[in-house]
């Protein structure tokens, strides 16, 4: 599912490697916590008592069945069509049900990947997330959206006390923010200060040669002569 967001990263920070571990759910949080990953895709709901998540979006709900299955014939199943089904419910199961549909197993796989398996053999249904569906995808597999079932919610989700420059790109690119925006690039390096003008020095640029100013150049602006009319103003007489 990340596969978007790690391309976007590699363009915008190429000389900074992204590394994606896959951990189960049931693992997600203790990994972030122990420091094994700076950030990871967990789902909700998330304590947020030393950590912090954004919530991303909701995952369809699929069920897992051999390709050759009545209902794979339908574009989507109801928990109505698997009523009659035999539902792997494993003990890493990521969806909360009120109540599971289908006929109950007599034992709980240990992991989605256990039960993927006994569906292979013919041994019931699974019901899943689309991103486990994908995950543990097999040539003799397929699955199909179950509307009425529970859904899952995706947040990323990261230590609180470890938001780094690193984790904040991150999360600018998960939420979609332009390599333009203010905290969705890399942090520039701060400019040299530029230097004052010394006291007394001019702060305003002089003129170039043969453009007005706008300040007096010798001669009258109005008048255009070089002084008022009536000739050259002489010095005054002192009277006695």
């Amino acid at each position: 599912m990340p596969t978007k967001w790690v391309r976007i990263w590699n363009e915008r920070l190429p000389e900074v490697p992204l590394t994606l571990l896959g951990v189960s759910a049931a693992e997600a949080f203790d990994v972030l916590r122990g420091g094994g990953a700076d950030a990871g895709f967990v789902r909700l709901p998330v304590d947020r008592t030393d950590l912090s998540a954004i919530p991303l979006y909701t995952e369809t709900t699929v069920v897992v069945i051999p390709k050759d299955h009545h209902v794979a014939a339908l574009d989507e199943v109801s928990t109505e069509d698997l009523a009659d089904e035999l539902v792997l419910h494993p003990l890493d199961d990521t969806l909360v049900w009120e109540r599971l549909p289908g006929q109950p197993a007599n034992e709980r796989p240990a992991t989605t990947a256990d039960a993927v398996e006994l569906v292979a053999a013919g041994v019931g249904v699974l019901v899943v997330p689309q991103s486990l569906a994908r995950l543990h995808h097999r040539k003799d597999l397929t699955f199909r959206p179950v509307p009425d079932a529970p859904q899952s919610r995706v947040a990323l989700s990261w230590p609180e006390d470890a938001t780094t420059d690193l984790v904040e790109q991150f999360i600018g690119i998960v939420r979609g923010r332009t390599v333009n925006s203010t905290r969705g690039r890399p942090p520039a390096q701060a400019e040299p200060k530029r230097k004052r003008p010394a006291a007394g020095a001019a702060s305003q640029r002089k003129p170039a040669a043969g453009k007005s100013s706008g300040k007096a150049t010798g001669k009258n602006p109005r008048s255009g002569s070089g002084g008022p009319k009536g000739g050259k103003r002489g010095k005054p007489r002192r009277r006695s």
